[in-house]
């Protein structure tokens, strides 16, 4: 029997979700793992309303910690799934994971350690607040594959302005969380992220009205979700339409699956 994608349990007498990627040391962003966080989270907002008509324990949900088992957030998202027959839906799937994590009405916190690179990173950064060790290495290698990332070429601008988001997705290198930290792009850093991810909640969220919570949630994207999402839509007919049409994009997937350096004929 394979091994589920993701550990689900209720902490801080049920005020806290907790969805662990648990597939280490790479805890790929593939299907299975974003079908399990997309109904885990689709099952947590159903329970949630802001006019609080809906009586029972779950109003009382206060957060979302988002973290892994292993040393490694995430590799990103699986290589195999983004070959031409596969892509169309691995693209579907992850944006529509990302954009009911924008629009999520409770405070989604994201505990990143080790590696947290390509899908993996555009998960964390659809989050509202991010926690990484100072070692952590962030970033959106997919310009080395020869394609881009769509999600990232939306949220990073938004998070750490265009000229940081640019030099990153241009070159593809990864930062540690330091400079993370730095640019924005991170909250905090600590020894131990999900210990200051919880360190936060408890001092910060499990005090407040889960209530007034969701409307603060709401409101502090209340323009970001449609913009996001009306940029998406384009960039994926973008990635889809255009990119993979190129015998670059196939050739940078190829070659890093069979792990050979690319040989690119530049069209």
């Amino acid at each position: 029997m394979a091994t589920p994608p993701l550990e689900v349990w209720r902490d801080r007498g049920g005020h806290l979700l907790r969805l662990r990627l648990s597939r280490p040391k790479a805890n790929v962003i593939d299907a299975a793992m974003i079908a399990a966080l997309d109904a885990e989270l689709a099952a947590a907002a159903g329970d949630l309303t802001l006019d609080g008509s809906d009586p029972g324990a779950v109003l009382a949900l206060r957060g979302v910690l988002i973290e892994a088992a292993g040393p490694n957030f995430s590799f990103g998202a699986s290589v195999e799934e983004h070959l031409p027959g596969q892509v169309e839906a691995m693209l579907a799937r992850l944006h529509g994971l990302v954009l009911r994590m924008l629009a999520f009405p409770v405070p989604i916190l994201v505990a990143v350690r080790g590696q947290c690179l390509g899908g993996g990173l555009e998960l964390a950064t659809a989050g509202h607040l991010l926690f990484a060790a100072p070692d952590a290495r962030l970033g959106q290698p997919e310009i080395a594959l020869g394609v881009f990332a769509p999600v990232a070429s939306c949220l990073l601008p938004e998070r750490i302005g265009p000229a940081a988001a640019e030099e990153l997705l241009l070159s593809g290198r990864s930062i540690d969380g330091e400079e993370a930290l730095s640019l924005g792009l991170v909250n905090r850093v600590a020894a131990d992220p999900e210990a200051a991810a919880l360190s936060f909640f408890d001092e910060h969220l499990a005090k407040r009205s889960a209530c007034a919570l969701r409307y603060a949630a709401t409101a502090a994207r209340f323009d970001l979700v449609e913009r996001v999402r009306a940029k998406l839509g384009r960039l994926e007919k973008l990635y889809l339409a255009e990119l993979m049409s190129t015998r670059d994009s196939v050739e940078g997937l190829t070659s890093f699956m069979e792990k050979r350096a690319p040989r690119w004929e530049d069209r």
